[in-house]
This record gives structure tokens, sequence and C-alpha cells, in this order.
């Protein structure tokens, strides 16, 4: 078989092996991974997926399931390329080689800088390599974990709600309500979503939220965001964020992108900014915001209180244009999504 080919059975097992992969944790540092053995006559011989940071990885975890000698000449269907380094565990590349398998069926490429390359040990060793076989379905499943790996930091969502003038407060300082239940409601589901949720200092001393997720009834929802607060200002020792199910990750703000480095560090792959005007400002005006969430009420405020604040741009010819992804009606308000437009060099 030659490069570039692959066999029903290969697509089969890769389908199989997305289907393992999803079994593992959707959150933290390591990707979610499947695997399938197949014998040389392509039945199914072992199966294995990834369980989480510091267990076996999921060629390791297939090949624990086979006797020794049972995978000589075998085919390996793994969703992401087998790594080539030793973290926790030993270099995946090095196992499939020594279990004798003579072929390996990747969908997608690891970005890692010390794990990518057990590909290429695969083949220098003399094994078949075949890379892509659904590989678009297997991107779309680690979407937020290979935007970390490749980017070094989390996806970020930049996320207002404002009056149809672009106050998100009265003059007085006001802001609650803005929106209405429904806007509300579809704000708790993306922080479900997100692996973090992020607001500035003020908008702790401020609003004093809890940076939560909630169900419809107002409950806790099971898998709850990380709190991130930005700012040298020190989060009060009542605030309701010192509550939050998660200890709060407490970052200068001083360098953005050094701050969203650690965060993906830490296994955060998808950053919710929630505000205020300045924290959300600051992204935008950095170019470190990857969509933009706007909630539109149909009222008008008027007064100082902005949205978003200085951007640092002086004429409009500098201005920061986003591409509409998508526009919805959420009860009496309007949900905007959009897209900042790749600069040039991106």
């Amino acid at each position: 078989m030659t490069t570039g080919e692959h066999t029903m059975a290969d697509a089969a097992a890769m389908r199989r092996a997305l289907e393992l992969a999803v079994r593992g944790p959707a959150r933290g540092v390591n990707p979610r991974v499947g695997c399938v053995i197949l014998s040389p006559h392509g039945d199914v011989l072992a199966e294995g997926w990834h369980r989480g940071a510091g267990t076996a990885h999921a060629e390791v975890d297939a090949l624990a399931k086979l006797a020794p000698g049972a995978a000589e000449g075998a085919t390996a269907v793994v969703t992401l390329e087998p790594c080539n380094h030793t973290g926790r565990t030993g270099p995946c590349a090095v196992a499939l080689i020594d279990a004798g398998i003579g072929r390996v069926v990747y969908a997608v490429a690891d970005p890692g800088e010390h794990s990518a390359g057990g590909a290429e040990r695969l083949r220098e060793a003399g094994v078949a390599v075949e890379a892509g076989v659904l590989g678009a379905e297997v991107e779309a499943m680690l979407d937020d974990w290979l935007f970390a790996a490749r980017h070094h930091r989390p996806r970020v969502t930049v996320k207002w709600a404002s009056s149809l003038d672009g106050r998100a407060a009265a003059s007085d300082g006001s802001s609650q309500w803005i929106t209405g239940p429904a806007a509300r409601a579809d704000v708790h589901r993306r922080r479900a979503a997100a692996d973090a949720i992020a607001v500035g200092t003020g908008t702790v001393l401020a609003d004093d939220p809890a940076l939560t997720a909630r169900d419809a009834g107002g409950g806790l929802v099971d898998e709850q965001p990380v709190p991130v607060v930005f700012g040298r200002r020190p989060v009060p020792a009542g605030a309701a964020v010192t509550r939050h199910p998660h200890a709060a990750v407490l970052l200068e703000g001083a360098d953005l992108a050094a701050d969203l480095h650690e965060l993906q560090r830490r296994g955060i792959r998808s950053l919710f900014v929630e505000g205020g005007p300045t924290l959300a400002s600051a992204f935008l005006a950095a170019g470190l915001a990857d969509e933009v969430l706007v909630y539109l009420a149909p009222a008008l405020l008027g007064g100082p209180r902005l949205a978003v604040g200085d951007l640092g741009i002086s004429t409009i010819t500098g201005a920061r244009r986003l591409d509409f992804a998508a526009v919805e009606r959420l009860g009496d308000d309007l949900l905007v999504v959009a897209h900042p437009r790749p600069t040039e060099g991106n």
C-alpha cells in the first residue's frame, strides 16, 4: 500500500477510535485520543483510549490488552499521531515499534513542540505510516486542544452585554440587567462550555461576581469553568469568587500573552472573558480575541459607560475589522457573534 491510500477498514476503525477518544476527559493538558488495532486481515484485535494525565496513552492502553507478539504485523489506527517524547509515560511511537506493529494510520499530526515526530520515528523503524484519515472529523473533536497546542494559548472569547448605543451600564454604574433572561441563560451555557472564565479586579470589586455556570433552575452545572482574575488589586477575602468550586487563578494582566501561555500550561484551552470594559478592551487592543460575543438590548442609555474603551485607534483606517459569524434572537435581545479578520502575516 502506498502513502495516501487507506482502506474501508481503516476508515471504519478510525470512526471507532473517534468514539473511544471522546470517552476521555474533555478538559486538561492532554488530548482525547482513541486507538484501534487491526489484524493484517482487518479484524479488530484491541481498543484503547486515553483516560487523562498520568494514565496510559491510547496506543499503550490498546497494546496492553494483547498477548505478547499478538500485534506483530498489525495496523494501529489512532486519532492523533503517536507521540515521540517521554513525559509521565514513554513514547507511544516506541511502544508500537517494540510491539511489532507493521503499519500506523492516524488522523491529525501532533502539533506539540516536544511530542511531535512520532510518524518520522515510526518510518525510520520501517513501519508504514498513513496520515489524514478522517482528519476533518478528528480536527473538530480536538478543536480547542489543537488550537491551544498550536498557538500556545487558550482560544479567547470576549463577551459583553450592552444597550443599542453601546453602553455597558447607566451613568450611575448600574448594569443589572441590561439584557433579559434568555440572553443570560445563553451566557451561562457558554460559560459551562469554556475551560475558564475571566474578569478584571475592577469587576470583582464592583459587582462581586461568582463566576459560575448555572442551569435553567439556578443550580450549579457539574463542570464549572476555572475562575481567572486579572489585575494587581487584591481580591477581598469574602468575595464570591473565593467560594467558587475551583480556586481562582490570579494574574497581573501586565503581559496578556504571557498570562495566556501560563493558562495553557495549566491545561486551559478556552477562556471566556466577561468583563469589564477595561479587560475586554485590553484583549481586543492586544489582538488576542478570537471571537467576540455582543448581547444587544433594545435600549438606550447614553452617558460615559461604554462597553469597550480605548483600543489605541486614532483613525478610521485603523479600525479593527471583524466578520459576522451569526446573529441570533434571544427573547427581546440580539446576540451578535463575530470573528476578527486575520492581520497581514497571520
